[in-house]
């Protein structure tokens, strides 16, 4: 069963470590431009950094669940791969919307595109596991 489902928890794990660097980016930010909790307006850096981090926690939640029905019922390399290109997209859009706002964009759209096709992954293995005997 492990072997069934291993590159998926390797990758949700990645991603869980991404959440959290981005996550510790707002603290840093925070500090450094002196915006305490729970204000989320001050020096446009800190913005675009708190903005970043919400948006990636935002999406987290759907590229998890996709990622593991499509892996569970398409194919879990497939999965994993798309799953890695995925966090590597949200990580360039992390670091692309902290420079500056149209930064984000190139990186969001790929991002959004691997979240289809994961949709459409999971879509299909679910059709072939009740339509296909």
């Amino acid at each position: 069963m492990r072997s069934q489902i291993d590159l998926l928890a390797t990758v949700t794990v990645l991603g869980v470590l991404e959440q959290a660097y981005f996550a510790l980016q707002v603290i840093y930010a925070r500090r450094k431009y002196k915006i305490s909790p729970p204000e989320t307006t001050g020096h446009p850096e800190f913005e675009r950094i708190f903005r970043a981090q919400a948006n990636c926690s935002e999406y987290f939640p759907i590229f998890v669940s996709l990622l593991w029905v499509a892996g569970i019922f398409f194919h879990q390399s497939v999965s994993a791969v798309c799953g890695l290109l995925y966090l590597y997209t949200r990580f360039k859009y992390f670091q692309g919307y902290t420079m500056a706002a149209q930064g984000r964009l190139g990186p969001l759209y790929a991002s959004a595109r691997l979240l289809w096709l994961l949709l459409g992954l999971a879509v299909a293995g679910l059709l072939a596991h009740f339509l296909l005997p």
